[in-house]
């Protein structure tokens, strides 16, 4: 599975402590080049790419494949235990996994309910939502910013949006995190089920009793030819509820954290909130929330940083590397002194560039505005916390415990 190539490749075992740093690895990794062969702690075997260059290109290059059929043959074909683990074959059979013209043709149909416009108009209730659950922390000593806001904003906005019961939130988060953490000794097949089971009949009683949620919306136009099937709706919905609140949920947790261990950026951004978007997008590069892409397959032989890579090879693309690229960004700046939108992959490039995005970047800057502006003595309860990463590519912790006054 060696490819002949301009640059030696190396091949390299991903250690159980990669997730508490990746960029242990990352530092290491780079001095050889900018394209490497890994061994995941699963067993399974591919490509990384880890050069922001490189990264970009490959993101926006159509050899690099992402058909679910072929995806999923060529998982079983290489994984040492013939699955791959993750989602079932049918929850990822969504736009994320598929390449044009089906990839256009559903991306389409999403993108007329998930408009720019429908997204701005959340901002009021996204600020009400947030000045809610910042009111429930009001008079305590310690609380968890986790539980009691980077979780539950992002969760009652897609539950909103999509209309989904939020009182069935335990149930799905639990199954997505099960689904998207990266556990060898996990079976996920009676997760995927779970997940599956439940999505079919919300979408089913949204068949029999329609609302003004997008999701109401994508059933009643989903009887057309080239409308969106019985199984593709089971896939968008499962992509559009995990996404919509697992991105949002680490990038505002990983963002309040870089904040608490900077007093200076804290209190700068405080008293200027107009510098928060920025602080925002520095967040992203630095801790964006999807440590890696999702995997594509190379449809025939193709080259990134002097490396040839052969067709029918799995590759991975890490954003978090990419993201932190020396070539490209030498320095970190401080949270408060962000000057210039730092350039990142938090949220992909090309024809699968995150769709949810501006929703994603809406709700942290909200949460930002406001639990500075409330909090203005809020710490860290332990000033030497160091998060507890989750065991996956999504990068972000479950808890953080903090100090109101």
């Amino acid at each position: 599975m060696t490819a002949q190539a301009t640059r030696a490749v190396r091949e390299e075992v991903i250690g159980p402590d990669f997730f508490d740093d990746p960029h242990k690895y990352y530092r290491r990794w780079r001095k050889h080049g900018p394209v490497l062969r890994v061994l995941r702690p699963n067993g399974l075997p591919h490509w990384l790419i880890i050069g922001y260059d490189e990264a970009r290109a490959a993101l926006a290059d159509p050899r690099m494949r992402k058909d679910v059929t072929e995806l999923y043959e060529t998982l079983r074909r290489v994984a040492p235990d013939g699955k791959g683990g993750g989602a079932s074959e049918d929850l990822s059979s969504h736009m994320l996994n598929a390449d044009p013209p089906e990839h256009t043709r559903l991306r389409k149909l999403v993108t007329r309910e998930f408009t720019g416009r429908r997204v701005a108009a959340l901002r009021p209730r996204i600020e009400e939502i947030t000045r809610n659950l910042l009111d429930e922390m009001e008079g305590k000593d310690e609380v968890d910013l986790i539980e009691g806001l980077a979780a539950p904003l992002p969760v009652m906005v897609i539950c909103e949006l999509l209309g989904v019961p939020f009182e069935d939130r335990d149930d799905f988060q639990k199954w997505s995190k099960i689904l998207l953490d990266a556990d060898p000794n996990v079976d996920t097949v009676a997760v995927s089920q779970k997940m599956t089971d439940f999505l079919a009949d919300l979408l089913e009683a949204k068949r029999a009793n329609p609302g003004e949620d997008l999701l109401s919306s994508l059933v009643a136009n989903g009887d057309g030819s080239d409308e969106l099937s019985t199984k593709e709706l089971v896939a968008m919905a499962y992509l559009l509820l995990v996404a919509g609140h697992e991105t949002a949920l680490h990038l505002i947790g990983n963002g309040i954290y870089l904040m608490l261990r900077d007093r200076e950026a804290f209190q700068a951004l405080r008293a200027h909130p107009d510098r928060i978007p920025a602080a925002t997008e520095e967040v992203l590069r630095r801790f964006g929330p999807v440590g890696w892409a999702t995997m594509r397959f190379t449809s025939e032989e193709a080259t990134f940083g002097g490396v040839r890579i052969p067709a029918g090879q799995l590759v991975a693309i890490s954003l978090d590397a990419a993201n932190h690229d020396p070539a490209v960004t030498p320095e970190a700046p401080r949270l408060h002194q962000v000057d210039e939108t730092p350039k990142h992959l938090a949220f992909g490039h090309g024809i699968h560039f995150c769709l949810g995005a501006p929703l994603g970047r809406l709700e942290a800057n909200v949460a930002f505005t406001q639990l500075l502006e409330r909090f203005g003595d809020l710490r860290l309860a332990d000033p030497d916390f160091f998060p507890e990463w989750r065991l996956g590519f999504m990068r972000g912790f479950t808890s953080l415990p903090a100090r109101l006054t």
